[in-house]
């Protein structure tokens, strides 16, 4: 009797997660029907203004503002107010273009390239390389521009919880030609291995905390970072290639292949990926300091005791 309550319990709390689930995609479906009835820079503005208005008032404001000043210890309270307003428009105008990114990468006005050659020398047979980028700006514009450019890649992302929701999220995506890949475990780190075995690059963001990574700094203080990127690219001999992405508008965009980083092979593995970790939190971290209101500040990137503090 008790097996089979148990047994009904957990059907009725899957069938509730489904339920959820799929309320969740409808309103997904919601949003994104109504963001495609409006011009792209008025999606823009509207997420822009709900998140500045917004933001501040929930949980993840106490975390982007925790984070500010881990970065910035020297600014003064105005600062730190100022930056927190601008980094929740950034995040408003990214989440509010995600629906219509299609429409954004069709328009060449809006989007810059700096280092394009760069590109053209990996597609035309200077790769594999692995990409390396943090959620800066609107980071989906970097993806377009690499297969835009004719570069055969692996592209990978977290895939969401909600798999109805994963589902629109990738049909998204495919809008404007990037087909994702969500590796799981070892087998999806195998993927990405026969993928650089193949002659393809693989593009990877490296800048969210990750348990268990090499620890290295970032703004003074330990971060826990995946050292996936410099394992693959110490394996294969072939560089990290940053790339980073600007706003220079309301929606128009600087994309920017940065020089490619080349890693020292010592034969110490460990010394060596440790050593091109550190050298991928050092371009994160110039990035963010030159451009601050465009990184993902609501992320608890250091170790969680200093949230508590």
């Amino acid at each position: 009797m008790a097996e089979t309550s148990a047994f009904a319990r957990d059907v009725a709390q899957e069938l509730a997660q489904r339920f959820a689930w799929r309320l969740e995609a409808l309103a997904f479906d919601a949003v994104a029907g109504l963001a495609r009835l409006f011009p792209v820079e008025t999606v823009s503005d509207f997420g822009a203004w709900f998140f500045r208005t917004v933001g501040p008032l929930t949980g993840a404001r106490r975390v982007a503002e925790r984070n500010l000043r881990i970065a910035f210890p020297e600014a003064s309270d105005a600062e730190i107010a100022r930056l927190l307003a601008l980094q929740w428009e950034e995040l408003g105008r990214w989440i509010a273009e995600f629906p219509i990114l299609d429409r954004i990468v069709a328009d060449p006005s809006r989007l810059e390239v700096e280092g394009a050659e760069r590109l053209a020398e990996i597609a035309a047979g200077a790769g594999p390389v692995v990409f390396i980028s943090g959620h800066l700006s609107n980071f989906e514009i970097m993806a377009a521009v690499i297969v835009r450019a004719g570069v055969p890649c692996q592209i990978t992302y977290r895939a969401m919880n909600n798999p109805y929701v994963d589902a629109r999220v990738r049909r998204s995506r495919f809008r404007y030609g990037v087909r994702l890949f969500a590796p799981k475990g070892l087998e999806g780190a195998r993927e990405l291995m026969r993928a650089l075995g193949r002659g393809e690059s693989v593009a990877l963001m490296n800048d969210q905390k990750f348990n268990g990574g090499v620890a290295a700094p970032l703004f003074g203080l330990t971060a826990h970072t995946a050292p996936g990127p410099s394992t693959f690219a110490l394996r294969f001999g072939v560089p990290l290639q940053p790339m980073s992405v600007q706003r220079i508008g309301r929606v128009r965009f600087k994309v920017i292949v940065h020089p490619p980083i080349h890693l020292e092979d010592t034969g110490d593995r460990d010394a060596d990926i440790a050593a091109g970790v550190r050298k991928v939190n050092a371009f994160i971290e110039d990035r963010v300091r030159a451009r601050p209101h465009e990184w993902f500040w609501v992320h608890k990137r250091w170790p969680n005791e200093i949230y508590k503090r």
